[in-house]
Order: C-alpha cells, then structure tokens, then sequence
C-alpha cells in the first residue's frame, strides 16, 4: 500500500510537471522538448488514473516515505543491458521468476552504458532470481553477490515470448537537464513565479535518480548480510529531503543492528565487547568498510578514506548508478534533520521552488562552492530560506516554527538519538492542520526574502528556526544560524565575515535587479540574478524601512522641482561636511606641528 502510495505522488509531480511544460514553453523549442520527452516524461497509460488517486492519499510522512522507498529496493535489481530495446526480452525473462511491477531505463557513463531498474512484486523473487544468478569465474573477478547484474546475450536465438503491451515506464530517467535547456525554458516563461516553478520542476530528482539513490543504499546492506543481517543503510540529507537537484551526493549512514532492539528473548548473540566510546575503533570500522567498498563490490570506485575528521566518512563514486557517495557511521541526527526539511518543504508547495531559486541563484554569483571552506553552504541557505518563510513581520508567516512542530508530538513521534540529542516533533503535518493565510505569489517572496536578509543584523542577531523570533547571538561568529536539533550548535559557524559582506552585497544587487526590470531582455527575471556576478549594481539600491521597501525605478529618473530641490539640498550638506571635515584635519595638523616644536625646545634645552 504505502510503495503505490509513493509511487502515485511521484506520478503526478511528473505529470503536473508535464502539463506546465506544454502549457508555458514554446513547441518550437526542439532541443528542450527532446529533453522533456526523454528525462521526466511517464507514459500516459497510469499517468490520469494514478494522478487523480494521488490527490487522495495526501501526505505520506518522512519515515513511511523510506520505508517505502528501502522496500522497492529490496524488490529491485539494477541490471546492465545492450541497449533500451532489451527492456522486451529482459521483462521476459524476469517474469519466469515472478510478477515485474515496473521498468526504468537510464543512462550512464556519456550515455554509452544502459541500464534497466527492474521491480518485482515480492522481495521473495529477487531472491529466487539471486540465487539462480551466476557469476564469472573466479580468474575474472570478485564472486559477490549483489542487486547490481548484467544481461548476457543469449547463444541461441531466444525463444522467450516476448508480450507486445510492455512498454518503460520511464526512458532515460537519470538525464540531468543542460544548463542552456534550463535557460530556454526559463526564457519562454510569462513572468518570475514561473519562472520560479519551472526551474523546480525541471531540475528537481525524479523517479529514476531517487530509486537509484536506494538501490546504492541497498547494495551497502547486501554487502554486509552474513554478519549484520539488520544491517541498514539510511539515505539523508538532499536525496531524501525533497530539495535535491539531478545530479546530487548520496548521503549514507550505517547502522550495523538497524532499528533492531533488544527483545524478551533469553538467548543473545555473543558480541566483540566495546569498552566505551574510542574514537580510533571507529575509525577502524570506517577503515574496513572503505575497504569492501574498494575490493569487493561492483561498481565503486574512487574510494577516499577520510578518518581524521570530525565525523570519519568514506567517499566514493557508485559508477553503474551514477551516484557520488558519502557513507558514515555516526548517529542519527542526520535522518532527523532530513525528516524536519522534508516536513517543511511539504507544507506548503511554495518553499521548495523558492528554496531551488536561492540555492541556484548562491551558486551562480560565488556565495556557495561545492567543496567546503569559508562560504555559505547549501544547508545553511535552506535554513536562511525556512526562517524567513517564519516571520510574522513581513507578511503572515507561511511555515510553523519549530517549536509548534514539538509541542504538537505525539507517543510515536518521540525519538532520542544514542547521543541524547532529542529528535522528538510532530512527524505527520495532517496533524498539525496548520493552513498560513498568505497568499503571496513567488516572485513576492523573493523580493521579500532579499530585502529581510539585506537589512538584517547579522552583527547582533542570530537566524533561528524554533521561534519565529531573531535572538541575540551567543558568540561572535560572522554568521550565526542556531541548529534546531541541537540549539548550542551554530550551523554556520564556518562563514567568514568577508563572505557574508558578500552575501549581504549580493542580495542588494538581487533586489535591484528584481525592483528594475521593465521589459524583458535576453536574460530576464532570475536569469539576470544569475548574470549578477559579472555585473555591478548601486550598493544603496536597498532602503532598509520596510514601509517604503525599494524605490520605484521611475522616482530615480524623476525631474520635478520636489527632486531636484533635494538634490540642491543633499549637494549643500555634503559640500558643508566636507569643509568641516577639511578644518578638523587642518586643525589636527596644526597641532601635530606644535607639539613636534615643544619637543625640540625641550631636548635643545637639555
């Protein structure tokens, strides 16, 4: 029940997401309809009937949701094939195993690999279809067993009846969309709340990059079965949270027992006893790990063992998925936040295409770098983006603060990670009912996102989640955004002050642009906001009083007798400080001399 529950909701943000492509992007646009049609399209036969059933279900909560993804990767296997057109011959053979519910095709490696994700009804199939697998000899490789496989040609011509009605559900699912498509169709949209929504809808994970995401996970569990049987993998951070883009990490955290406690049971298993907490066994652990990885499972490849730092990760790249990974073995804070962001994003259908422009917008003038350092990361400009859509100041707020999420928690909601940072809020938004009464469209609230942070003192206040209120900053980091989970961390704390005057000067240049434009150019909208960086703006383009907000573009041009008055006005008050200023200095000078003049009397009399 909940996998066609998922599955329905992925259908129909496809769906809709077909439907604003034909109604706002021009037919002519060939190259950008070839995209359409090859990256995000589902087939039309489930796409009204499971659209319509979407609408019904609603919210499907973050922990169902993984729940539901780990089990289509455990009834999936990821097989490499010649070319699309195995799918046919592929289905048929699968069938003699058991019932196929669903094919994807995807590309890898420049489009030289194929590869079909193929899911059963029961997990039970897969391993019949495991165990009849075989593998190469021992001479030509590692004989693992995983749900990574490939379709070898047939010796004889096959005599597998092939059914005419299959069809993919998806074709080439995993195509990040190129940069000039976006621009295309950010170009041919009618004003920025489009232009807005259809950077989301195009650049946002679809169904194929997400079930890649879990059947990388599901690989790492396979791995480890014969000690760790409960072994579990959890995806976190951007593949889960509902704010990845095409083309983003995989984060993984290990737990070796899974969700298994201890039981009634009077027989225990016999362990390695661990005397207390010793970070060099972690490291250990982390060290082996990267090791499988690196010997015994297919596909990855570019192992980097970091283990000196704060939290030890293993980076690596899963080729055959396309998929750049981090594995950890710390505690769970990670899928709670991930939970928290999903939570929020789903509130309201407004956030996460605001959340996209901004983040895009970052990484397009120099406040973000996918490395770490100094700057602004993705985390933290989400974080920006949630507690701005808190305020009550601007406008009614769109989101809940943080602390409405715990004090609505219930019995099931409750959870303590084993480093006793309390993770417990509400983790079903049906039952909050919270509905915000704003009805500001997107190019509002980007305008308004700009103006709040350009204003914002940054100096004496820190950004914070759990009350819609900014609070004093506890320490003199340049940015201070408090983490909601563990309140004495500072999320931000590796900001620079230099790059947040950069933050700062940038929102000003954004809000001029959006404040400015008049007719539509070439690059129009948010496309100029990306220009921005190769372009300079008046640094008093922003009015801090929010009465007044932005001055309107033709009051900078007006020619009245009020204007140029005031313009008289300001000349004789700047011209009035800097004759004062001239006399001061003067004045100093003179004074500098006669005490070099004491001095020498002094020392001559001496």
């Amino acid at each position: 029940m909940l996998t066609n529950v998922v599955g329905r909701i992925f259908l129909l943000k496809n769906f809709r997401f077909s439907q604003n492509l034909n109604s706002n992007i021009n037919p002519n646009l060939s190259l950008l309809r070839k995209w359409r049609n090859s990256a995000n399209t589902v087939f039309s036969r489930r796409i009204s009937l499971e659209a319509k059933k979407a609408d019904q279900d609603g919210f499907v909560p973050f922990l169902e949701m993984m729940r539901c993804r780990r089990s289509e990767a455990s009834k999936s296997v990821l097989v490499q094939v010649q070319s699309a057109q195995s799918y046919k011959e592929l289905h048929s053979y699968c069938s003699t195993f058991g019932t196929v519910n669903n094919i994807f095709h995807y590309t890898a490696g420049g489009e030289q690999l194929h590869f079909l994700i193929v899911e059963f009804s029961k997990e039970s199939e897969v391993q019949q279809l495991l165990t009849y697998s075989s593998h190469v000899n021992d001479f030509e490789g590692i004989p693992v067993q995983t749900n990574f496989l490939w379709f070898k040609a047939s010796g004889r011509k096959s005599k597998l009846k092939q059914s005419k009605s299959i069809k993919l559900d998806i074709e080439n699912g995993n195509c990040i969309p190129k940069e000039e498509d976006i621009r295309e169709a950010l170009r041919s949209c009618n004003n920025i709340s489009e232009q807005i929504s259809t950077l989301h809808n195009i650049t946002t994970l679809n169904e194929v990059a997400t079930r890649l995401r879990f059947l990388t996970a599901r690989q790492v569990e396979m791995c480890l079965l014969g000690l760790f049987p409960n072994a579990i993998a959890y995806p976190f951070g951007s593949s889960v949270n509902g704010f990845g883009k095409m083309g983003c990490d995989l984060d993984l955290v290990l737990r070796l027992a899974g969700d298994k406690i201890s039981g009634e049971s009077r027989l225990v298993f016999h362990s390695k006893a661990l005397n207390g907490y010793d970070r060099s066994i972690s490291q250990r652990h982390m060290e082996v790990m990267g090791d499988l990885l690196q010997f015994f499972l297919p596909g990855c490849t570019q192992i980097r063992k970091i283990l000196q730092a704060r939290v030890p990760i293993i980076k690596y790249y899963q080729q055959l998925t396309d998929v750049e990974c981090d594995l950890s073995m710390s505690n769970m804070s990670g899928v709670c936040m991930s939970d928290l962001l999903y939570m929020f994003g789903s509130i309201d259908e407004r956030v996460r295409p605001l959340v996209f422009t901004i983040r895009k917008w970052a990484k397009e003038v120099g406040l973000t770098n996918s490395s770490p350092g100094r700057w602004i990361t993705n985390f933290s400009m989400t974080l920006l983006v949630l507690a701005f859509l808190q305020q009550p100041d601007n406008c009614p707020p769109i989101l809940p603060t943080f602390n409405t999420l715990i004090k609505n928690a219930g019995s099931k909601d409750k959870f303590v990670t084993e480093d006793g940072i309390n993770c417990t809020f509400l983790r079903d938004i049906e039952k909050l009912k919270y509905k915000t009464t704003n009805t500001d469209n997107l190019e509002s609230l980007l305008k308004q996102f700009c103006e709040f942070y350009s204003s914002f003192d940054f100096s004496t206040k820190a950004v914070c989640l759990n009350e819609a209120v900014s609070i004093t900053k506890p320490e003199h980091s340049p940015l201070y955004i408090v983490n909601p989970l563990e309140r004495g961390l500072n999320v931000s704390k590796n900001v620079s002050l230099e790059e947040l005057e950069k933050f700062k000067y940038e929102l000003r240049n954004a809000t001029w642009i959006l404040e400015s434009q008049e007719k539509k150019t070439s690059n129009w909208g948010i496309l100029e906001m990306f220009e921005s960086k190769r372009k300079v703006y008046p640094s008093n383009s922003v009015i801090p009083s929010k009465q007044g907000r932005l001055m309107e573009v033709s009051k900078l041009f007006d020619d009245t007798e009020q204007t140029q008055e005031s313009v008289i006005i300001k000349n004789e008050n700047v011209e009035k400080e800097i004759q004062q200023i001239r006399t001061d200095t003067n004045q100093r000078i003179r004074n500098i001399g006669n005490n070099i003049r004491k001095v020498s009397r002094q020392k001559s009399r001496r």
